[in-house]
């Protein structure tokens, strides 16, 4: 993953189940039996998240293209 980025893991337990959401990006979530692997899984997950949307992204643009970086605070 480029840089160093911090995101949100929205998490509850439920019916012996941790469940957890990545606030800033929609569609990663995940759920685990203990709260350390659905850290870890999170993880995991945005990582693959983010790689995929840099792909999609670089793809759609073409050849002649250039990265700009955007800060934000939310």
């Amino acid at each position: 993953m480029k840089g160093s980025n911090s995101y949100t893991a929205v998490v509850k337990q439920a019916d012996g189940w941790y469940i957890g959401w990545i606030e800033e990006v929609p569609g990663v979530n995940c759920q685990e039996r203990d709260l350390t692997t659905l850290k870890e899984t999170l993880k995991i997950t945005l990582e693959e998240a983010l790689m995929m949307n840099r792909e999609d992204a670089i793809a759609a643009a073409g050849g002649d293209f250039q990265e700009e970086k955007i800060a934000v605070s939310a």
